[in-house]
């Protein structure tokens, strides 16, 4: 066992994981990780099953999940690493977003009919079921009906190295502002997520600044950090050798907690195997404890 950690993992009790906890906390011991989170989108129902598996490998498991929100029209990803999972405000918040997740669902579904696209709101509910239907859900549903009918017109998603991120172009190409099935954000906001995840005893990190959808400026780290945030995920696998450094430098300037985190999902982000990550230490762990409340 090293010092390796890996804060942004993904269970199949998130809408996009494939592995159950059980099976993470075996790759993570294999893997020789002393730490790791699993940060499932919107929901802390991987807890407290990991705990246990975590307890029975000798993995140390910090509790999160990976909240959806807006901050200025933007699309925001926040991770909670520390939080109180049982927490009745974090039901609360959970059972907001997942409410809004269906909102936004449904209008996407509609506008993908009015393109003519086969897919229905009920369909969706059972890809998706038990979760709210994420936009990468309804793209891999209707990826995955045009491979096995043979759909003509979508050679650019199923053909050749693109299929492994067919679901991420389709996303872009579909759902994306100003694309032809996007929607207007329900997310909750980010500021009001901060103060909240703080109040459960959370440390509120931004997950992959860098992200497409992100792109977070120095500028809106600065006032993140003036509302709470107190990391920073420098190394992700959205991000290039570039912005690893562009973050890094910012996140020492605000005196933010560099954070490591693969993002592993399975198979929908197949180009991240666990176990990859070598650029976390068990220092941020400290760290992020040292900046609990």
């Amino acid at each position: 066992m090293d010092d390796r950690v890996d804060l942004h993992i993904h269970s199949d009790r998130s809408s996009d994981g494939d592995y159950s906890p059980e099976h993470i906390v075996k790759l993570a011991k294999r893997a020789k990780f002393r730490a790791i989170s699993i940060s499932d989108h919107d929901t802390v129902d991987a807890y407290p099953e990991t705990l246990k598996y975590g307890e029975e490998n000798g993995i140390e498991i910090i509790p999160s999940l990976e909240l959806t929100t807006l901050f200025e029209g933007r699309e925001f990803h926040l991770l909670c690493p520390f939080i109180d999972w049982k927490s009745e405000i974090l039901a609360n918040l959970i059972r907001e977003v997942a409410e809004r997740r269906r909102v936004e669902g449904r209008e996407r579904v509609e506008k993908l009919q009015n393109l003519g696209f086969d897919i229905s709101w009920e369909e969706v509910l059972q890809a998706s079921d038990p979760f709210p239907p994420l936009g990468v859900t309804i793209a891999q549903l209707i990826l995955n009906k045009a491979e096995k009918n043979k759909t003509p017109g979508f050679s650019q998603y199923l053909e050749g190295e693109n299929k492994q991120f067919a679901p991420y172009h389709f996303y872009k190409n579909y759902f994306m502002e100003g694309k032809p099935a996007s929607v207007s954000r329900r997310n909750v906001d980010l500021l009001t997520a901060i103060d909240k995840i703080l109040s459960v005893g959370g440390v509120p990190v931004v997950a992959h600044p860098g992200a497409y959808f992100q792109n977070a400026k120095k500028e809106d780290l600065i006032r993140l950090k003036e509302r709470g945030l107190k990391g920073l995920e420098v190394y992700s696998s959205y991000h290039d050798v570039e912005q690893k450094a562009l973050y890094k430098s910012i996140a020492e300037e605000l005196d933010l907690v560099p954070t490591a985190g693969s993002d592993f999902h399975g198979s929908i982000k197949p180009h991240i195997q666990f176990g990859e990550l070598d650029e976390g230490g068990y220092w941020m762990v400290e760290e992020l404890k040292r900046r609990r409340f």
